[in-house]
């Protein structure tokens, strides 16, 4: 079966914004490929540059903080130092107070991830740690970046 038949891998068209990733030598494992764990970092990365670039995420002084509480991946292909990466985003779930990312980490200009996974923030307060509404600049950026009706 092709991964254009597998359902279960997310194609190009699912993401709504993409967050160009280089990898790196330190990347690479024994195995000669980019270790799994990695591919969080990676997540990390992706989310926080597109919140950032969106104007919404100071990283510094914003009052209210999203943490990770949840993340999971699964692994379709090997990437590699040198690859060029590109991590598409979209925000399959908008709660209250937290917000669930599916992330693609696809080679550049590849259909098919190498790498298919989710981030869940929850956001609290950056003083008390206690859980806060998703601030409404945050929550408009995210709200563009909801699947898109099927």
């Amino acid at each position: 079966m092709s991964d254009k038949q597998r359902p279960d891998i997310p194609g190009r068209d699912r993401f709504r914004s993409f967050v160009p990733v280089t990898t790196r030598w330190m990347d690479n494992d024994a195995y000669g490929h980019v270790n799994n764990v990695t591919y969080y970092s990676y997540f990390d990365t992706a989310v926080n540059a597109m919140l950032v670039r969106a104007g919404v995420l100071d990283i510094e002084r914003s009052p209210a903080i999203g943490l990770v509480v949840e993340t999971g991946c699964r692994y379709f292909a090997s990437v590699a130092f040198p690859d060029d990466l590109e991590v598409g985003i979209v925000v399959a779930h908008l709660g209250t107070s937290s917000v669930r990312y599916e992330v693609g980490v696809f080679k550049a200009g590849a259909d098919s991830p190498a790498a298919a996974g989710h981030f869940v923030h929850v956001y609290v307060d950056r003083e008390t740690r206690r859980p806060t509404p998703i601030p409404a600049d945050v929550r408009a950026v995210l709200e563009g970046m909801r699947e898109r009706a099927s």
